[in-house]
C-alpha cells in the first residue's frame, strides 16, 4: 500500500503543479481560452489559487521524502481536498459539469493519500 499511496501522491503532484505553474505563469488570455471561468475571475485571483496548488504538490513529496516534519505530507493532502471541493462548488455553480470529472477523481485521490498517510500507512 506504501507504494500505491507514493504513487498518488507523485500523481497528485504532477497534476497541481502543473496546474498552478499555468495559472502563476500564463496571460489571462491565453488562460480564458482553456478555462472558461477565468474570465469570470480575476487575474490576481487566479494566481492566488496556484499558491496553494504549487505549495500542496511540493507538500505531497518533500516532507516524506526527506523525512522532515513528514506529518505536512497527509495536512497537504488533505489542503489539495478542500482546494477540490472548492473548485466543484465553484463548476457547479457555474453549470460547468465537464469540470468535475477531474475535480472529482483529484478530489479521491487526495482524500486516500490523507487517509493514507494519517492512518494505517504513514510515518
Amino acid at each position: 500500500m506504501d507504494i500505491f499511496l507514493w504513487i498518488l501522491q507523485v500523481l497528485l503532484a504532477a497534476m497541481f503543479a502543473m496546474s498552478g505553474l499555468e495559472k502563476a505563469t500564463q496571460p489571462r488570455d491565453k488562460l480564458i481560452g482553456k478555462y472558461p471561468w477565468m474570465g469570470d475571475v480575476p487575474l490576481a485571483a487566479v494566481r492566488l489559487i496556484a499558491v496553494p496548488e504549487l505549495l500542496g504538490a511540493l507538500g505531497l513529496i518533500l516532507p516524506a521524502a526527506t523525512g522532515i516534519a513528514p506529518i505536512l505530507t497527509p495536512i497537504a493532502a488533505t489542503g489539495l481536498a478542500i482546494l477540490t471541493v472548492c473548485a466543484a462548488a465553484m463548476h457547479l455553480r457555474r453549470k460547468e459539469t465537464s469540470g468535475l470529472a477531474v475535480t472529482a477523481v483529484l478530489f479521491l485521490m487526495s482524500v486516500v493519500v490523507a487517509w493514507g498517510r494519517f492512518g494505517p500507512y504513514g510515518w
